[in-house]
């Protein structure tokens, strides 16, 4: 199966740039969830997308439901907190 490319949004892009850190999208409670790789790991599977120096991890699982990362995924703290997925 061709699939399309992912494509990242440009404050995500900045988002990542800024804070020098590799994001993966993964599955969470509410659906798509953008963590750093601290939060959840990512795995051999996973599409890799090279932002500057970083990368932007997408899951395997995710990639068939997304086409575009949005800063609408990312987790906060709390969010990661009240998540059993991030445990």
């Amino acid at each position: 199966m061709n699939r399309m490319p992912i494509e990242v949004d440009e404050d995500v892009k900045k988002k990542i740039l800024a804070e020098g850190r590799d994001y993966r999208v993964c599955t969470a409670c509410t659906g798509p969830a953008l963590v750093p790789i601290t939060v959840k790991p990512p795995k051999p599977n996973d599409i890799k997308i090279q932002i500057g120096d970083n990368i932007l991890y997408v899951s395997a699982v995710q990639a068939r439901y997304i086409n575009r990362v949005t800063m609408s995924m990312v987790y906060e703290k709390e969010d990661v907190d009240y998540c059993p997925a991030f445990y």
